[in-house]
C-alpha cells in the first residue's frame, strides 16, 4: 500500500475514534494530523499523564499510528554482544572500566560468524553487533567481519559499539552496516557530563550527524529516570531525535546496577518510559522503535504492552549464554529468546515476518 493510501486510512480511522476521545486528545488529534509530528507542549503533555483513562486512549492513538502508517508485523533483531570490555567510566553501567567484579571475555571473530550463522537460520532478518567500547578488535577486524555477514549470509548488519573515528565508520558503511546505534542519553548537557565523566557531549552529538550523513539509518536515544532528569529534558529528548533525523529510537528506564555509583538510585518508571513511546510515535512516526529489553527486565508485560503503544521492534538475544551472562550493564537483565517472544507475538495477534515464522515452524517440527 502507498504512502498516500496509508495516510488516507490512518485518517479515517483517527477521524472516527475522535467520537469517543475528550476534548483535550481530539486537539492533540488534529494536531497530528495537520502536522504529522507533535509539538513540545503536546510531548510534555503525553508524558505527564498519570491517568490510566487518558494513557490508554493515548497509547491507542499511538498504536493506530504504528499499524496504519507502518505495519502490524513486530520487527525481530538478532544482537550478539560480542565483548563486555569497555574503556569507559558510565556511572550507570555496569561494564564500566572500574567495576573489577565482572568476569570479561571477548569471542572470538569467526565464533561471531557462526553465531550470526546461527541466528540468520532461526529466521532473523538482522544482526546486531553489540559491545562496550572496546579497542582490541580492530577497524579492519569489524569490517571484515561486517562484510562477510551481509554478503554471504545475506542479512543486514546494525552496529553498537560506542564512539569509533569517521573513518572506521565510513568503512564499516561500505563493509554493508545499514543501520548503527549510538544513544545520546540526555540531551541536556549538565546530566550527560555528570553521569558521563569521559565522554565528549558535543563530539557524541557530531559523531550521530555525521552517521546519518553517511546514510546510516541511524539510531539513538535516551535513559528515562538519570539523577536530576525532568520530564522536560525527555520531551527534548524526544524532539532533538526528530530534528537530527534519528530513525531508530531505544528508550528505555535506567535501572540501578551494584558496584557503579549510581547503585542506590531508584530504578525509572516503567510507566512513564511507555507515554515516552507513545509521545515518541506520534512525533516521529516513521521510526523503527524496539520495547527494550531494559523495560522487560522491569517487568516483562511491560515489554510486551510496549507492542500496543507505539513499538514495532523486540531485539532478541543470541549470545551464547557463558558469554551472555557476564553482559552485564544493568542488573538483572533478562535473555529475550527468540521462538518464546515470536509465540508470545503472535498470542497477542499481532505478526512477525513470515520468513522468521517459516524458520520457527521448521525448527520445531
Amino acid at each position: 500500500m502507498n504512502i498516500s493510501k496509508r495516510l488516507e486510512r490512518l485518517k479515517i480511522k483517527l477521524m472516527e475514534l475522535k467520537k469517543e476521545m475528550p476534548l483535550e486528545i481530539n486537539e492533540l488529534i488534529d494536531y497530528f494530523l495537520k502536522h504529522m509530528t507533535l509539538n513540545y507542549e503536546k510531548i510534555l503533555w503525553i508524558l505527564s499523564l498519570n491517568e490510566e483513562n487518558l494513557k490508554e486512549k493515548i497509547y491507542k492513538i499511538a498504536d493506530i499510528v504504528n499499524k496504519e502508517l507502518n505495519t502490524d508485523i513486530i520487527t525481530l533483531k538478532g544482537v550478539i554482544e560480542f565483548s563486555n570490555y569497555c574503556k569507559k567510566s558510565c556511572y550507570y553501567c555496569g561494564i564500566r572500566v572500574q567495576n573489577n567484579e565482572v568476569y570479561r571475555y571477548r569471542i572470538p571473530i569467526d565464533e561471531m560468524f557462526e553465531i550470526a550463522k546461527h541466528g540468520v537460520e532461526m529466521g532473523l532478518t538482522t544482526i546486531i553487533l553489540q559491545s562496550g567500547e572496546d579497542e582490541y578488535y580492530s577497524d579492519d577486524d569489524l569490517e571484515e567481519l561486517i562484510y562477510r555477514i551481509h554478503h554471504e549470509l545475506k542479512t543486514a548488519v546494525s552496529i553498537s559499539i560506542g564512539e569509533r573515528s569517521k573513518e572506521a565508520y565510513k568503512k564499516f558503511r561500505d563493509a554493508g552496516a545499514s543501520k548503527v546505534l549510538l544513544k545520546h542519553e540526555t540531551i541536556n548537557r549538565k546530566i550527560f557530563e555528570n553521569v558521563h565523566p569521559d565522554k565528549d557531549y558535543d563530539l557524541r552529538i557530531e559523531l550521530l550527524d555525521y552517521l546519518v550523513e553517511l546514510g546510516y539509518i541511524t539510531g539513538s536515544g535516551n535513559i528515562i529516570g538519570l539523577p536530576g532528569q525532568t520530564l522536560e529534558d525527555i520531551a527534548k529528548d524526544i524532539l532533538f531525535m526528530k530534528e537530527h533525523n534519528i530513525k531508530m529510537i531505544g528508550m528505555g528506564p535506567f535501572i540501578s546496577t551494584h558496584n557503579t555509583p549510581l547503585e542506590n538510585l531508584e530504578n525509572g518508571s516503567a510507566e512513564l518510559t511507555l507515554n515516552a513511546y507513545a509521545a515518541t510515535r506520534l512525533t516521529i512516526p516513521y521510526a523503527q522503535m524496539p520495547t527494550t529489553t531494559a523495560l522487560g527486565t522491569i517487568d516483562r508485560k511491560f515489554q510486551y504492552e510496549a507492542l500496543n503503544c507505539g513499538c514495532n521492534v523486540i531485539m532478541v538475544n543470541i549470545t551464547p549464554d557463558k558469554y551472555r551472562e557476564n553482559y552485564n550493564i544493568y542488573d538483572e537483565k533478562i535473555k529475550v529468546d527468540l521462538v518464546g517472544t515470536a509465540k508470545k507475538i503472535i498470542e497477542m495477534g499481532l505478526r512477525i515476518p513470515p520468513y522468521t515464522m517459516r524458520k520457527i515452524y521448521e525448527m520445531e517440527a
